[in-house]
Formats: structure tokens, sequence, C-alpha cells
């Protein structure tokens, strides 16, 4: 699993115009091919009577599924300017579909790259780029008599306590980002002379949106 990647938070859309031709890009956040395949079949029976229908998605922790069309247009001028948007930013898991209704005037292989890729952008602009950072979470369970001192120690070292059980003992539950365990796990032990136990639970990918932190589940 990557400790951090950069993907789109939504599905959105941005539109342009140039020298009247109407280029609308549809930008998704995907989890693999089969989703972003399905997508771009969605979006070319929604806009079924286009000129065109160009298309490119990046998928995987590597980016090892790369995938892009023309559609008609002149080989190199769409598909690739719009899967560059996503490399260029490396942007893992996105599908992009820029729909193209001819305006009458020929934009010329420049014109068509230059077209395509500003359309993309924009359209991964609306779609927000965010970053997901990869978190372990513990059970830190403990006394009632080192609550306030364990509790410190961990927001002071930068972690994130996303809940407190409060049972004969109590538990904080800390988000621990991925990388910085050992150095969590020998602080919180030093500073409770060893009497508390720490369990790791599981992984999960945080996003953090107006500082607030969204949580996305991990199957491992």
């Amino acid at each position: 699993m990557l400790k951090r990647f950069k993907t789109v938070l939504n599905l959105a859309q941005a539109e342009i115009i140039e020298k009247k031709s109407r280029f609308i890009a549809t930008v998704k956040p995907v989890k693999d091919e089969k989703e972003a395949q399905a997508f771009i079949e969605e979006i070319k029976k929604k806009y079924w009577d286009a000129t065109h229908n160009v298309f490119a998605y990046q998928v995987g922790e590597r980016n090892q599924i790369q995938r892009f069309s023309d559609d008609g247009e002149p080989s190199g001028t769409a598909g690739l300017p719009v899967l560059d948007v996503l490399k260029g930013e490396d942007i893992k898991n996105t599908a992009i579909v820029v729909t193209r209704y001819f305006g009458g005037t020929l934009l010329g292989t420049g014109g068509l790259v230059r077209a395509y890729g500003r359309c993309a952008k924009e359209g991964v602009l609306k779609a927000k780029i965010i970053e997901k950072i990869l978190y372990r979470v513990y059970h830190v369970i403990t006394d009632y008599s080192k609550l306030g001192k364990i509790q410190y120690e961990i927001l002071q070292m930068g972690h994130v306590i996303q809940d407190t059980l409060y049972t004969d003992k109590i538990t904080f539950i800390v988000l621990v980002e991925d990388g910085y365990e050992d150095s969590f796990i020998k602080k919180v032990t030093e500073i409770s002379s060893a009497q508390v136990e720490i369990k790791q639970i599981k992984y999960i990918y945080g996003t953090w949106l107006e500082d607030k932190l969204s949580i996305e589940e991990i199957n491992k």
C-alpha cells in the first residue's frame, strides 16, 4: 500500500468553448479498470450524439494501467493530452472523458492538443485533487490516572485521536501515519512506564478536507 497518493475527490465536470467547438470534461475517481471502463461507457451513452468522446485513465499504485483513446481525432492530439494531465500531477485511480461537439472550425493538431489538455485540467480541478494518507489504527488502553498525560503526548506527537472509549479503563483510538509507528509505540510506552496496552487494529486511508479527516476503510 502506498503511504501517500493523489487522486480526485468526486465526480465533476468542466466545459470550455474553443472556436465554437464545445468541450466537456467529466472526471471521476475509480477503484479499478473495470469501474473506469463502465464510467466511460456511461458517458458515451449520455453524449451519444457528440462528435468525439475521448478518454484516458490511470489506475494502480504504480500507475501500471494507463489507457487512452483519441476516438477518431488525429493520433496523439486528444487522448494522450488528457492522460498527460493525470501523469503530470501523478493523479491515481482516476478516469476522464472529454466530449467534443464540433463547432465547424478545424483547430489543427496543436489546437486540439491544447483544447483537450486544458479541458481535462479544468475538469480535474473541479473534481478537486486530494491526497490520501495511510494510517495505522491503534487502541491504546490505560487506566484513568494516566488519561491526561497520554492524551497530551499523543497529540503533541501530531497523531490523531479519533475517539475515546470510557469503560473500566480508557481506550484511545489513535491514527498514526504509516512510518511513525515505532516512535509512537516507544514514546507511549515510555511515558506510561510500560503500564499501557497498545494494539494495532487495522489500516485506513485518511484525507484532510477543510481541517476534517475523512476516513476510507481498507480491506487487508
